[in-house]
């Protein structure tokens, strides 16, 4: 017999290269509660003035919607399907 349980963490991490910075968050779990996290995380990069573009994929917890708040300094390109 052996334990097969496990958990898991999730890091949800942006690279600003030409400032040399970056946010990151770690997680328990993936949802539209810790993309909001995030995204408030890397508002806080962001220079006044300036936008940020977030790439994401289709994944449920990248739409925008009642779960998912964006600040208006960031943007969501979502990649083709």
């Amino acid at each position: 017999m052996r334990d097969n349980r496990h958990d898991s963490t999730y890091l949800f991490i942006s690279v600003f290269p030409a400032r040399g910075i970056s946010a990151a968050i770690v997680v328990p779990r993936v949802c539209s509660e810790a993309m909001t996290e995030h995204v408030a995380e890397i508002a806080i990069q962001v220079t006044e003035g300036h936008r940020a573009v977030l790439v994401c994929d289709g994944a449920s917890w990248h739409q925008t919607g009642a779960r998912l708040t964006v600040p208006g300094s960031i943007t969501l390109l979502p990649l083709p399907p």
